[in-house]
């Protein structure tokens, strides 16, 4: 059918009262708009319920929040019975089986909210119980998607919602002072504040800046030396291709974007005794560092850790009988 159709026969169905779809189509909506709550439970719920809600969850647990903690999202009715990376926050009629009476009752040692600072009063958690236990009536509802300014705590104005504009490059007074144009943007930013930039870094400051910025270890007497007495015009470039080519800087380097991918040899916390250790951890560490060490494009870097086992399968199938494609792409994927 197509979409005129679907229109006319949803026109006939909500002009005609007795028809099964518009019974349906009523049952539908009384759902999405949530159940009938009396004026005692509305009462109830906006004295006792949304304020400790406002006041002690929406930080970790709302559109507002600058990180949304577990997925769990309590600033609507949906996103409480949804629930988060445990399940459903909210058991309505039983207090029991609701994760948010365990978290704020304190019952159980890995799921306590709030996790720090000061925990909810008796009363507090007594009267959000006792809104479970009458079938935590929520007045509340989902916004809907694109009507709010802000998303996970951020407006659309963050830079990472944006296109990707050319800056113009700012006008400044001191311009001899400038190099590049980078050097025009921290200059400016410097006479808007009424300040001036330090004076330039003698050598033997800067080839320890260099080096302990690209590799995370201090320069050998041999290295400082050879630089020093290096007057020729490249010898600021061959330092820092010789610190760019050194493995340590991908060790140094590859570092930021293991922390980003939460890497670790062990798992750490085992609440269901399950095996901590990871034997073969250290092969993702190892391509980590060897893309930083090769300059590998980043696309390619971002691929591989998507994607490698279908990479590689697409290679086997073009490739001559016999000859296997280099299977070391696959460390992206952690094996």
């Amino acid at each position: 059918m197509n979409r005129a159709g679907i229109a006319a026969g949803f026109a006939l169905a909500l002009a005609v009262p007795g028809s099964r779809l518009a019974a349906d189509i009523a049952a539908s909506s009384a759902l999405a708009a949530g159940p009938v709550i009396s004026s005692e439970d509305l009462q109830f719920f906006e004295a006792k319920v949304r304020p400790v809600l406002a006041d002690r969850c929406y930080k970790c647990h709302s559109r507002d929040a600058d990180k949304i903690k577990g997925g769990l999202m309590l600033d609507t009715r949906e996103g409480m019975l949804h629930g988060g990376d445990t399940g459903p926050a909210v058991s309505p009629g039983k207090p029991e089986d609701s994760l948010i009476v365990d978290a704020i009752s304190y019952t159980d040692a890995d799921l306590q909210m709030p996790p720090k600072g000061e925990r909810l009063s008796d009363q507090q958690v007594a009267d959000i119980t006792e809104w479970i236990r009458r079938g935590a009536f929520d007045p509340r509802t989902l916004v809907a998607k694109g009507s709010s300014q802000s998303y996970g705590g951020v407006g659309r104005e963050h830079w990472s919602f944006l296109p990707v504009r050319k800056q113009a490059v700012p006008a400044v007074a001191d311009a001899a002072w400038c190099r590049t144009p980078i050097d025009n943007f921290i200059l400016a930013r410097l006479e808007e504040n009424g300040m001036k930039p330090n004076p330039p870094a003698d050598k033997y400051t800067l080839i320890r800046r260099a080096t302990f910025d690209l590799t995370g270890l201090p320069p050998t007497e041999a290295e400082v030396q050879r630089y020093l007495v290096d007057d020729s015009p490249e010898a600021w470039s061959k330092v820092v291709d010789r610190l760019l080519a050194s493995p340590h800087y991908g060790e140094r380097w590859g570092r930021y974007w293991l922390d980003v991918a939460r890497y670790a040899d062990t798992k750490g916390d085992t609440p269901q005794r399950e095996d901590p250790r990871y034997p073969f951890a250290w092969t993702y560490r190892d391509y980590v560092i060897d893309a930083f060490n090769s300059d590998k494009p980043y696309n390619e870097f971002i691929l591989e850790q998507l994607a490698a086992d279908r990479l590689l399968s697409d290679e086997l199938r073009n490739s001559p009988s016999g000859v296997s494609p280099d299977q070391r792409p696959l460390a992206a994927l952690g094996q």
